[in-house]
């Protein structure tokens, strides 16, 4: 198998929305804005995303959307408001909303791992 060149890409949050900043960093870290992309190979670049505290938010996403875990146990799923996880971590929102747009394979937490947010 050849070399896998992989470019850091740098991104400045402030002002953008979270889910096309998230479709963005999806499609970079999956290696689709490349010409040899293959779907089953692993061909993504780095994304570092900057600013991620002056991301903008639509609507009223902030009060109304909520996350949800589940401990496998009865009565144990929790939920927390978006502003919530957002006053805490802004960065694990984006990672959330990252997350959820890559495909459900093995190669999605090392696909996660050239993600860097500061």
């Amino acid at each position: 198998m050849k070399n896998i060149e992989r470019k850091l890409h740098k991104i400045d949050a402030e002002g953008k929305t979270i889910g096309r900043l998230a479709t963005q960093i999806a499609n970079i870290l999956r290696g689709k804005n490349k010409p040899e992309f293959e779907p089953h190979l692993d061909l993504g670049d780095v994304v570092e995303v900057i600013n991620i505290g002056k991301v903008k938010f639509t609507g009223k996403k902030l009060d109304q959307k909520k996350y949800y875990s589940y401990s496998g146990y009865q009565g144990g799923l929790k939920e927390k408001k978006m502003k919530d996880v957002f006053a805490s971590n802004p960065g694990d929102v984006l990672k959330r909303a990252v997350r959820d747009m890559l495909a459900p394979t093995r190669m999605r937490n090392d696909i996660l791992k050239r993600l860097i947010i500061r």
